[in-house]
């Protein structure tokens, strides 16, 4: 795989992120590591692609959360 990124920017809601940062400073795992592991499964595995689609568990706000 090249070493080449794509910036981007998206919208994280708030209380998640402040949860995710804190055990993810523990574990010194960043967001983009889980961005990019979460994006090669979801292409790679159809049961984790599926249990991702599927996810309801996220308050429904004015956005596609």
């Amino acid at each position: 795989m090249k070493d080449e990124t794509k910036i981007t920017s998206v919208r994280i809601i708030s209380e998640l992120y402040k949860k995710f940062r804190g055990v993810a400073l523990n574990e010194e795992f960043t967001l983009q590591k889980l961005v990019n592991r979460s994006i090669d499964r979801y292409m790679k595995d159809e049961k984790y692609k599926k249990s991702i689609v599927e996810y309801d568990e996220l308050q429904i706000s004015g956005s596609n959360f």
